[in-house]
Order: C-alpha cells, then structure tokens, then sequence
C-alpha cells in the first residue's frame, strides 16, 4: 500500500492511496483535481475510486471536475451533499480497492455524513485510516453537527478499537496549533513535549499512529485523571467538551 499525501488549498490535505500489487487507485478529498491527477500520472496507477469524508466544499469542491476528467470513477461517501457521489458505503461495509481491504467507519460528528476509510494490505499486514476533519495529529474536528457524546462515541468506540500501529492520515495540517494549544492543558507530558519538538521544523506531519495519538493527543486523554484536574470535570465527556470549546477560541 502506498499512500501520497498532496498538499492542497491553504491547509488542506487529498491522497492518493495505491495497491502496489494491482496498480489500482484511489484519491481520498480530491478538492484540487488537477493537481491529484498530475501527482497520479506520475505513479503508473490507475485510478478507480474516490473516497470523500464529508461534503464540505474544501474535501469534495473537486469531485465534478474530477469526474468529468475521469468518466466512470466510483465516488463514495455517506451524504447526498456530496457532489457526483454515486455510492453510498454503509457502516462497516467492507469492499476493495485492489487487494486492499477497506471499511468505512461511519463517524457523524463534524458532519452527519461523515465517515473516515480504514484499509488494510492483507499482504505487509500495514494498516492506515484517513479521518477527514474527525482525527487530527494532536487534535479533533468541530462539533458542526453533533456534540462531545458523539465525538466521544467515535474516538473511544470506533477510532480506537483499530489497532495502534494504524497510520492516521487527516484532513488538515493543523498539527503545531494543535500541539500548542495541547501544552497548554498537558505541560509535563514527555511525549507530547517531544511531538512538539519534533514538528517545529516540518511542513507535512502526517501521518502519525495512532497509539502515538493515545499518548499526546489531549482529545485522546479526557478519561486520564490529569486531563480532568487540568480541566476541572470529572465526566470525560464534559472534558471533550470542555476541550473542544477552548480549542475553538485558542490562537
């Protein structure tokens, strides 16, 4: 499995993800076409599939130019908002891209429609999930349209039931705002001072893991009697939110 992380917009993230046995490929958030396609043609894959997050312009504004350039590609998501989409994945619905095993993991927080794609290469055993604007490296997306519960139910019922060697690619390089914004809750966490270190001098951070998540990611932590002293709430869901509204006014 190779996966090409793209630079697009002003911080945003697309993918391309490569079976390496078959060629065979997908484009994950294509919101500038032209600049996937030219990456794309770089590689001998062939492109089959394009797998959208959620319908917000910045993941899914490309899709009709996309579509028109490559005729045929199926486009999958969980919302009717999302332009030329014409699969619906269900909740834990397995298909291939290739070999690769891929399941999408409905995710209704950020959006309603939101879902984050978990692939396997059944032959190196390497796993990876692209998370959108739900995961991020040290941090998670708004609450658009749900609240910390759901959030809460996705992080420790859905993101962390994958194994802690998967590779978290998300929508955004939001990483050094967000470990900056993380020191300030969780200053003497050693694995969170060294991530900060280690960012400081790179323009892409993905993709971290996600036991390396586990381990500095505040959003990951609510149920740690740390966090809830620094935040002055027992329940660990009035912590995601108590996190979530700081996050959301800190620059």
């Amino acid at each position: 499995m190779k996966i090409i992380p793209i630079q697009v917009l002003e911080d945003n993230y697309s993918y391309i993800c490569i079976d390496d046995k078959t060629k065979e490929a997908a484009v994950i958030d294509p919101v500038e076409p032209i600049k996937i396609l030219n990456v794309l043609s770089q590689t001998g894959a062939k492109l089959s599939s394009v797998f959208i997050t959620h319908h917000h312009y910045d993941h899914s504004g490309g899709n009709i130019e996309l579509v028109a350039k490559k005729p045929g590609l199926a486009v999958y998501g969980a919302d009717a908002r999302i332009p030329e989409i014409n699969y619906v994945c269900k909740d834990q619905e397995e298909f291939k891209l290739g070999n690769l095993q891929v399941t999408p993991l409905h995710t209704p927080c950020h959006t309603k429609g939101h879902v984050c794609y978990s692939l396997v290469d059944p032959t190196t055993g390497e796993k990876a999930v692209f998370t959108g604007d739900t995961l991020f490296i040290g941090g998670v997306g708004r609450f658009l349209e749900g609240d910390a519960r759901d959030m809460y139910r996705i992080l420790f019922h859905i993101i962390s039931k994958l194994p802690d060697d998967t590779w978290i690619y998300c929508g955004h390089e939001y990483t050094k705002t967000n470990l900056k914004f993380a020191l300030t809750i969780d200053p003497n966490n050693e694995a969170l001072l060294s991530k900060w270190a280690w960012c400081q001098d790179k323009a892409v951070t993905v993709p971290s893991t996600l036991g390396q998540e586990k381990m500095y990611n505040p959003f990951l932590r609510v149920n740690e009697n740390s966090l809830k002293m620094a935040i002055g709430k027992s329940d660990p869901v009035e912590v995601l939110h108590s996190l979530r509204e700081m996050r959301n006014s800190f620059r």
